[in-house]
Formats: C-alpha cells, structure tokens, sequence
C-alpha cells in the first residue's frame, strides 16, 4: 500500500506543478482594447470630478506620453519625444535581459500617471487592481518586472509633470473682474461661476515656443454703435438664436449646439436647489473620437497609443493658446450684453461657460484635433461621431475629421455663447497650433 502511494504522489506531482507553471508562463496580452478601456475609465471619473476643460487636457496628455515613450524604445517606427518636447529628457532604458513586456509596461505607467491627476483614485483603483490581478496570475515574473519598469517610467514623467507650474498655478490670485468696463466679461447665470484658470497660460506648454505663439488678431473693437463690427455680431446671435429655436429643438442647428456642448459646469435650478448635470469636456470629446478612428482602422496598441498621445498633445496646447488670448482680451459674452442692451429675457441655447469669449475654445481646440488627426488617419475619413450617445444625444455622421471640427465651432454661435470673430479666427488659430506640432514634433521615423 505504501508502495502505491508513492508511485501514485511520483505521477500527480509532476503534473500538478507542470499545471500550475502553465498556468503562471503564458504571454500577457495588452491590447488596444485595454488602452480604450483604461481612458474612458479616466474619462468617466473626470466628470464626476467635475475638471475644466483644460485642466482635463492636461490630465489626457501626460498619462500617453509616458506610454508612448516606452512604446519607442520597443518599435523602431516611433521616434521618442525626449527632446522634442519643452523639458522632457529621455526615459530610463529598457533592460534587455528581464522578461519586459513593453504593452504592459506602457499601460501601467499610463495608470501610474493618470491615478496622480485624478482626485477620486479609489474608483480607478478598481480597473487597476482587477487587471494587476489578471496580469500577475497569468505570468507573475513578467507582470513584476513591466511593472517595475513601468513604474520607473512613470516616475520621470511625474518629475517633469511636476515642473510645468501647475501646482503653482492653483495658489494664484484669483480672476478679478472689472466692473466698470462694459467691454469685459463678467460672469453669466445662473450660477455665476468666477472665471477659471485665469493663469493657464502660465502653464509650460508641450511643444508650443510660449503661450503667445500663435497669437490671434484681437477682436471686432467694442462698440453699441449699431452700425459697428461688434453690434452686429452681438445682434447676429441674438436673431440667429430665435430663428433656430422657432419650432423648439427640432431644427438642425439646434441640435448641432447641443451634440458639441461638452460643458462640465451645467448648473440646473430646482426650486432653492442648484445642482450640476456632468459631462464630457470638449477635449474629452476629440479624445473619443481618436478611439472611434483607431477602432475604425483596426490599429494595434502601439498606433492606438500614438494616436492618442498625438491627439492629446495637440489639444493641450491648444488650450493654453486659446487661454493666453481668453484673459488678455477679456470680452464680454452675448448673454450680458443681449440682457442688457436687446432682451432681457432672452436666454442663449446652451449655458454659457464661465470664462472669457474670445477666441472659441472649442473652435481652437477642434481645429488643432481635427487637423492632426487628418494627418493620423488621413483626410475624407468618414466617421459615426457616438461620442455623446451615453449623455443621451444621438450618433451624427461626418465625412472627415476637419467637417467635424467645422461644425463644433459653429456650434458655438447655434448655442448662443459666441460671437462669429470668436469661431471663425479661433479655428484658424488652432489649425495654426495644430499644424506647428506636424511641423516641429516628428513621432513616426517617416514623418
């Protein structure tokens, strides 16, 4: 009987191990699905903590840039923005030798970076413990080594993050506002909302020479002479408004406004009661559209990455030109003026966000998206924009990057927030943006 048994442990034992080391050595796969997962994640948690739009940019930006420059140190085909970038110096190297998985590593570092912008990390903590849990019970050696690596990584792009003022930033004065011009912004209702990030173009930009760099022509010269520039821009809003919303919410216009609101300060009124209706930002809207194109075109993690990370930079840069000229003009936006001057009832289509109107930043922003992902994807790359559909608005359908970018900023004036200077010269002012980094920023060997 003693003899049965041992032959019996000699032939289960091997097994056993062999099953359980099976188990524990296969290859983590990464996938570009897990990169689209991991940034709506993000996504999600920055509406609930209500970021402004170009503190979200920012939050999209440096988490893909950490892993994207762990991408071009394992393909050949991306060059490192070490160098390319104001202040960004080389990343540790890779170490040939330990079983890195350079997608996995990327992936971490991005979650590394993206949980120290955010303020609700137990929620991303979630996705971050769940797949750690996967990853390591699939391949522990390999899961701890590209953690080890991706963290490194993450690391030097936080010392550098760290450097760009904004943290300093949040200890800034205050926008004040001037009362006593009538020219100047002041803020709108309902709920008044001070003016925010009034020192964004203190902020180091990513590739940009200065804030200023692409400084836009100053607007019409205010004026309620009724036969000047500005009068009639102020005037075009106001009819254009009531002739779209003559049958409600049905005309086109309407509901063009409404698909490109991308505003996280919605306040509504019930009552005593004031609260806030989250939503997407309007560069969190361009980020989700670089996933429907990369979904589109089948890319893998590697150009999933790329796409995003240029994408993202685009639209931060974007935002701090576009606020370098929204507290140096400082104007006065429609709503104040049309209740002062024309309609004291009158009410603009969407809410007017809280800052100053000139230049349009979904106008500057969108320019900048939609040009560089032209460059990515190529230009008439046909789309269903289902962006908004979980903010219950309806699919719409473009036919290139650039009609999609040319109806969010006309948007703008349908919602009754901008005047027609503000879109028209803010478009061109982030296709200027968006074209400086095609110019200066080479990512592809081949660029």
């Amino acid at each position: 009987m003693k003899r049965l048994l041992i032959i019996l442990l000699v032939i289960i034992a091997p097994t056993s191990c062999k099953d359980k080391g099976a188990t524990n050595n296969k290859e983590i796969i990464v996938s570009a699905e897990d990169l689209h997962a991991t940034v709506d994640k993000v996504t999600q948690i920055m509406i609930h903590d209500i970021f402004s739009p170009p503190v979200a940019s920012r939050i999209f930006a440096y988490p893909n840039i950490a892993a994207y420059e762990i991408i071009s140190q394992s393909n050949s085909e991306y060059r490192s923005l070490a160098g390319q970038l104001n202040g960004l110096t080389p990343i540790p190297k890779m170490d040939s030798v330990t079983s890195i998985n350079p997608n996995l590593s990327a992936l971490i570092a991005h979650m590394t970076i993206s949980k120290q912008l955010i303020f609700s990390e137990d929620k991303f903590e979630v996705l971050e413990d769940s797949l750690y849990q996967n990853w390591q019970t699939t391949n522990e050696e390999q899961f701890e080594a590209s953690k080890t690596y991706g963290l490194s990584v993450a690391a030097h792009i936080k010392r550098w993050m760290d450097k760009d003022n904004y943290n300093q930033s949040r200890t800034m004065p205050k926008f004040t506002v001037d009362t006593d011009n009538t020219a100047r912004w002041q803020p709108t209702p309902p709920a008044y909302i001070e003016g925010i990030e009034p020192h964004w173009n203190k902020i180091r930009p990513f590739y940009l020479d200065s804030a200023a760099q692409f400084k836009p022509i100053p607007p019409p010269p205010f004026s309620l002479e009724k036969d000047s520039d500005f009068y009639k821009e102020l005037v075009e809003v106001y009819d254009m408004s009531n002739e779209i919303t003559i049958n409600g919410d049905d005309s086109e216009e309407v509901q063009i406004a409404q698909f490109w609101d991308c505003n996280p300060y919605v306040s509504v009124s019930r009552g005593h009661l004031m609260f806030a209706t989250k939503k997407i930002t309007p560069g969190a809207h361009w980020i989700g559209i670089t996933k429907i194109a990369s979904r589109k075109t089948n890319s893998n993690f590697d150009d999933t990455v790329y796409a995003y990370t240029k994408t993202s930079l685009a639209i931060a840069d974007a935002f701090i030109s576009c606020w370098d000229e929204k507290y140096r003009s400082n104007l006065i936006r429609p709503e104040t003026l049309i209740n002062i001057h024309i309609d004291d009832s009158w009410r603009p289509i969407l809410q007017t966000p809280p800052f100053p109107e000139y230049t349009s930043g979904h106008s500057v922003i969108s320019g900048a998206a939609g040009l560089v992902l032209t460059h990515i994807f190529g230009d008439n790359f046909a789309f269903e924009d289902d962006t908004e559909v979980p903010y219950g608005l309806p699919i719409r359908n473009f036919t290139s990057f650039n009609q999609a970018a040319d109806e969010a900023a006309i948007s703008r004036m349908y919602g009754g927030i901008h005047y027609r200077a503000a879109v028209e010269v803010g478009i061109g002012q982030g296709r200027n943006v968006g074209d400086f980094m095609l110019q200066k920023v080479k990512m592809r060997t081949n660029e």
